[in-house]
């Protein structure tokens, strides 16, 4: 059994759109109250409040008549929200996440119930306090014989409305084993570049609607503050957003599937690509090219089917090193996407193509016998831990 999201549209009627509103905010409400609650007992004094503290406040916050209006709501989804920020705290301490951040209107909003808080039976589903079915567009319905554990309902900026619902899904099954196995070099021209000598062109989805995108923030910051003219202008803006994410997301999961589906083993390299973003001249290009999301849903797939995926070190000279005698350039600049060895004597080595090899013969060599990835002292400067402090990670 493996847990799996399946994911629908929603049209809610008028009154189950106002209840949905009013339970976004306050699930915003209480999350930030509890946020600002445990940042003021940890700065003035040293103390950590855990979810047990911060549900006994929910009690006390219900009991105040100016936030009264708590009750009106089901109690579910403010439960749900002090747990998601007990794990946020927890992935903080654990130094896996950034601190947790206060939640913003305008960012739309979500509300997660679990089983005591809907009903779902021959395909509609019923959230508590809610006298009618949502009206889903169900794209795909659920397995047979499974049943929801919890039920996510998301409003996005654009305004429109999805829920999710988490099921044990059964009819997952592991992939019949295959001899392919492949090493990929992520790239901003090529998406990836694969040790099989193909390479998949990067779409830039964002780029292909950048002028529409500019012209409507142009026209969204000049509207007056407040005013329903602005409103109307920053969901043409949000509109114009969840479209390129569409698109983005729609190709990355059909290329994935593809990559699981014809190999048995992959192997990558593991970008630290929120430090790759810094860079100023880079940062649009890699995150239109989205490589951690790329990377997140090869490896949940790879889970899925029965696929082993490799990572090997962020560090390791894939492009430099020569597939063919092992070679390692000093320099090699981006702009140079081919090179000769001067020591085998190869020529007109493509980068990316090397790189993919290199990969591929790393994620084998770890996959094997846990060999060491690192290069040796002797062979390549500055590529060791100790030395690699102060320097920047550039893309390949």
């Amino acid at each position: 059994m493996t847990e799996r999201a399946y994911k629908y549209r929603f049209y809610p009627t008028v009154e189950q759109e106002n209840l949905l509103r009013r339970t976004m905010g306050c699930v915003r409400l209480v999350y930030n109250k509890a946020l600002a609650t445990r940042t003021e007992a940890w700065y003035e004094r040293q103390e950590r409040i855990q979810y047990k503290e911060t549900s006994s406040l929910l009690t006390g916050w219900k009991k105040n008549k100016d936030l009264g209006f708590l009750n009106e709501v089901s109690c579910v989804p403010l439960q749900q929200c002090l747990r998601h920020l007990q794990k946020a705290f927890a992935n903080f301490w654990g130094k896996t996440a950034r601190y947790p951040r206060f939640k913003k209107k305008r960012n739309g909003g979500s509300a997660e119930f679990t089983k005591s808080a809907f009903k779902y039976r021959d395909s509609k589903l019923w959230l508590a306090k809610c006298k009618e079915p949502l009206n889903v567009v169900w794209s795909r319905y659920l397995p047979q014989g499974c049943k929801p554990s919890t039920v996510t309902v998301k409003l996005e900026p654009s305004g429109r409305w999805f829920v999710s619902l988490l099921v044990d899904d059964y009819t997952i099954d592991v992939l019949p084993p295959t001899k392919k196995q492949v090493g990929l070099d992520v790239g901003i021209t090529s998406l990836i570049s694969t040790s099989d000598g193909q390479k998949i062109s990067n779409p830039k989805h964002f780029n292909k609607l950048y002028q529409k995108l500019r012209a409507a923030q142009k026209e969204l910051s000049r509207k007056t503050k407040g005013s329903s003219n602005r409103y109307k202008a920053r969901l043409k803006v949000a509109k114009i957003h969840a479209k390129i994410k569409d698109a983005r997301t729609d190709f990355l999961h059909k290329l994935t599937t593809n990559l699981v589906r014809e190999n048995s083993l992959i192997a990558i390299e593991d970008l630290a690509v929120r430090n790759m973003v810094k860079n100023r001249k880079l940062a649009r290009s890699i995150s239109d090219a989205s490589w951690g999301e790329f990377f997140r849903q090869l490896e949940y797939k790879c889970g899925w089917y029965g696929r082993k995926l490799v990572k090997i070190d962020r560090f390791f000279p894939s492009s430099k090193r020569c597939n063919h005698c092992g070679f390692v350039m000093d320099k090699l600049p981006l702009n140079i996407r081919s090179w000769d060895c001067p020591s085998c004597g190869t020529t007109g080595i493509d980068r990316d193509i090397n790189a993919g090899k290199n990969i591929l013969a790393a994620g084998l060599a770890v996959t094997v016998c846990g060999a060491d990835i690192r290069p040796d002292n002797h062979s390549v400067k500055g590529q060791l831990r100790k030395t690699r402090k102060g320097k920047k990670q550039k893309p390949k």
